[in-house]
């Protein structure tokens, strides 16, 4: 229990990939134009334009007094002595200038620190482990158990992860209390060390903000926060259900909202999946794959907008996008969770699930591109599309380069294919990519948490310098894609 450490660089087994593996290309299709307007229309430009005013004007005025005689400071003084309504006017409209520009402009969102959960070695749970108690538990056939070997050999899940008592009891005890306790272990145990690491009193929290997507009890999970932590009872909780493995980003642009709104505040985010009530029972081979990718985890950040806090923060929010196609039928129901025929209940993957998330993450990062990429990329972007458009010239998309504005990549470990479809995609180096297959290696999908211990990692070995940018990058159901930049 606690935040997990810094472990020894794990070797992953390198996995044969087939050329004919049909991961999606990004290039095949053109980019909307509306998603491009997005990302510009969400720049703060009247902001950008007060400054460039304000900027022009100091530098007139000290044009102009570099060019002043010391004989006409007298005459400047009966000027100002014979015009001093003129002179309280200028200084009214500009303080209102200035404090219109202050009351506009966003506070700045400080991460202080965050803590992953990583359980005791007692949960650890090897794959042949695995297949031995779900033979065990007599509910899962032949053809099944051959089915979920198959995948456990491929999908990049190492053979040391983690699940909870209640599933690896023989037979299984997926019971109520136990998922109470599996929520009460991790989430606990994230919150303990972000405390102890920031030296905050659970009393100074302002707002606490979770998201667990399919285990919602009656007191909520943030309720049972309140109650162990002694909060205050006028503080801001919200429990955020069924949003997927791309709930983190979205309970972190919650966050920044409130801090927006409640000056000087302290925010608690949380992220979590309950394993233990959401295991699945059945036989049909789309919904037991959850099976061999999730397993249990978890992971706390503090944020805050209190301007002391920027010196001891490790990371400023900088954009949180995001995208939803739930609109589209086949996007809503590519992740949905149902009951098969024999009346167990579970998550089901659709075969077109790696292409709806690349439509998804292409209309993500068409949005987010102007936010923070450099002109230069962005001229080529538009040149490309002004040959495309225009000259009719039959020419692929094109990708900006993305780590010429980023240097930290922290790809949802979904799954072995959604990695290998970014680092496609993005033209990402093995380096890149990193953190997501160690993550998904040592730790298996846990779900919203992923990408913050994919940030850890980058943290013990790589180093994150200052200065240095993070995105981070989830896909859930909906379907969403959402990136959180740091």
């Amino acid at each position: 229990m606690g935040v997990a450490a810094a472990e020894e660089k794990i070797h992953i087994p390198q996995i044969k990939h087939d050329s004919q593996n049909g991961l999606p290309d990004l290039t095949n299709e053109d980019a909307k134009l509306k998603d491009v307007r997005k990302g510009y229309f969400s720049r703060e430009w009247s902001n950008y334009a007060m400054c460039g005013v304000g900027v022009v004007l100091v530098a007139l005025c000290f044009r102009s007094l570099l060019q002043i005689n010391w004989k006409d400071f007298a005459i400047i003084r009966i000027l100002l002595e014979t015009h001093v309504v003129n002179l309280l006017l200028g200084v009214m409209i500009l303080t209102c200038l200035t404090m219109f520009y202050l009351l506009r402009r966003k506070r700045p969102v400080y991460l202080i620190d965050f803590a992953v959960f990583k359980p005791d070695i007692s949960d650890r749970c090897s794959n042949d482990e695995f297949v031995q108690k779900s033979q065990q538990s007599g509910f899962f056939t032949e053809d099944s158990l051959a089915f979920q070997r198959k995948i456990m050999a491929n999908n990049g899940v190492g053979n040391d992860t983690y699940l909870p008592p209640g599933v690896r009891a023989v037979p299984p005890e997926c019971t109520m209390q136990n998922a109470r306790d599996e929520a009460a272990l991790v989430l606990f145990g994230c919150i303990d060390e972000v405390l102890k690491r920031t030296g905050i009193s659970p009393k100074q929290i302002d707002i606490l903000v979770l998201n667990c997507s399919l285990f919602n009890p009656t007191p909520s999970l943030t309720a049972m926060i309140i109650n162990k932590y002694k909060l205050r009872s006028n503080i801001l909780s919200f429990n955020l259900s069924g949003m997927g493995c791309s709930a983190n980003p979205i309970s972190v642009g919650l966050a920044r909202d409130l801090l927006q709104v409640y000056a000087g505040s302290y925010a608690l985010v949380l992220s979590t999946e309950n394993i233990t009530q959401n295991w699945y029972f059945g036989n049909e081979k789309s919904m037991l794959i959850p099976n061999t990718l999730f397993r249990m985890g978890g992971a706390c950040m503090l944020l805050s907008n209190k301007f002391i806090d920027r010196f001891r923060a490790k990371y400023q929010l900088l954009h949180v996008v995001r995208t939803h196609k739930g609109a589209n039928d086949s996007c809503y129901y590519c992740v949905y969770q149902k009951e098969d025929s024999e009346g167990f209940r579970g998550v089901h993957l659709s075969k077109d699930l790696m292409q709806i998330a690349a439509d998804a993450l292409k209309q993500n990062i068409t949005t987010l591109g102007p936010l923070i990429l450099p002109l230069s990329e962005q001229l080529k972007f538009f040149i490309n599309l002004c040959r495309r458009r225009i000259l009719k010239q039959k020419l692929k998309p094109y990708i900006p380069n993305f780590k010429k504005a980023v240097q930290h990549f922290c790809i949802h470990a979904g799954g072995r294919g959604v990695i290998d479809a970014l680092e496609k995609n993005l033209s990402l180096d093995l380096k890149d990519v990193e953190p997501s297959r160690q993550t998904l290696w040592r730790f298996g999908n846990t779900s919203s948490s992923s990408i913050w211990y994919e940030l850890l990692y980058s943290e013990v070995h790589r180093g994150v310098r200052r200065g240095d940018r993070v995105w981070q990058i989830a896909f859930g159901s909906g379907f969403k894609c959402n990136s959180a930049v740091w």
